[in-house]
Parts: C-alpha cells; sequence; structure tokens
C-alpha cells in the first residue's frame, strides 16, 4: 500500500509505502521495545512529517498494532508453523518450542519475541494492552489444541508452554544462543510429555 505525503514545495506530492513503514517500525519496536521508540524517531525513519504519519496510522499504538499482526502473521507464528508439519501432540509442541529456540537469538540487534516483550515495561496501557490481546490469543490456540485431547489440564499445560517460551524470549534478549535455547526446549518438551503420561 503505496500512501502520500505533500510537502513543503509547492504542494509536491511525496509517496511512502506503507507496509514497508510497519515493517521499519516493526524492527525498531522489536529492537528497542514500545516506550524507547518515538514519534519523531519513527517519523524520521519512515521519511513522512507527522500529519502524513497520523493520517497513515492514527497514533503510535496504532502504528505498534500493525506491526505487532505483521510479525504475528509472519515466521514468528511458531505454533501454526509446528502444527502445519503434522504430528502428534507431543510433537507439535516439542516443534513450537525448538521453532522459538530457533527465532528468538539476536539477530541484525532484534532479539525475543516482538508479542511477548515488545511492550516490556511500557507505561503506555494502550500498547500493553494491544501486546496482551495478542499473547492471550497465542495462549488461546495453543490452549484449544491441547483441549482435544487433554480437555480438563488444557490451561495448565498451555500456561507451562506460555511461560516457557516467555522465558526464553528474556533469556535470548539477555544474550542465550541457540544452541542453549534449543537445551531448554527440549527439556520443556519432555516435561510436556510426562505430564501428558500423568494422571492429572
Amino acid at each position: 500500500m503505496v500512501a502520500t505525503e505533500t510537502s513543503g514545495v509547492r504542494g509536491r506530492r511525496r509517496s511512502f509505502d506503507v507496509d514497508e513503514a510497519v515493517e521499519t517500525a516493526m524492527r525498531l519496536f522489536h529492537a528497542r521495545g514500545y516506550d524507547a521508540v518515538g514519534v519523531a524517531e519513527l517519523g524520521t525513519e519512515l521519511g513522512i512529517k507527522p500529519p502524513s504519519f497520523y493520517a497513515a496510522f492514527g497514533s503510535k499504538a496504532g502504528l505498534f498494532e500493525r506491526a505487532l499482526r505483521r510479525y504475528a502473521a509472519g515466521e514468528a507464528n511458531i505454533f501454526a508453523r509446528a502444527q502445519a508439519e503434522g504430528g502428534s501432540m507431543a510433537e507439535v509442541i516439542e516443534r513450537t518450542l525448538l521453532l522459538a529456540a530457533r527465532l528468538y537469538p539476536e539477530r541484525d540487534g532484534v532479539a525475543g519475541c516482538l508479542v511477548l516483550d515488545g511492550a516490556r515495561n511500557s507505561a503506555d496501557p494502550v500498547a500493553c494492552a494491544l501486546a496482551e490481546t495478542m499473547r492471550k490469543a497465542g495462549v488461546a490456540a495453543i490452549r484449544d489444541f491441547i483441549a482435544t485431547e487433554q480437555p480438563e489440564r488444557a490451561d495448565a499445560l498451555a500456561d507451562f508452554i506460555a511461560i516457557t517460551m516467555k522465558g526464553m524470549s528474556a533469556a535470548a534478549r539477555d544474550g542465550m544462543g541457540e544452541d542453549a535455547l534449543t537445551v531448554v526446549a527440549r527439556m520443556a518438551g519432555r516435561a510436556f510429555r510426562r505430564e501428558l503420561a500423568a494422571e492429572g
């Protein structure tokens, strides 16, 4: 999608690509967190002035929501990717954790999960609510999947996986690499299998 901005020189209109703008903002929010990225910096990075910024996105929170949705629709939707490959419940869950171990380590200045950590320590209640809504949707997808075989224990098992992934995301932001995260993922996968076999 391409939007336009009117410059101060003879009313000349300059176009910018909204999709590219969302991609750029997504990387900034992911690398530094919501509060650390200001509207002025976003405008500079996106090459647009405040009127065009607000016309395109409504607010900084509106852009953050677009960034979250873009992130979740891509390779970061590791649970959907794990499900798509099929297999047993335990295999899908372990594959999800292993994908997290591969995705979360630092690359190009970005580490962890934007949905889990993008609004970390934010003072903005709207940003926090947006990230939390997305996080809850992810946990609900895992819970619903588990409930097909373990309806009475689905909440606890889904919480276990969600907490593990949040810890892995935080560890990646603190510098933990793929090898170490993979060890954690495999341990959590084995623990999940044991819980499936338990009486509850």
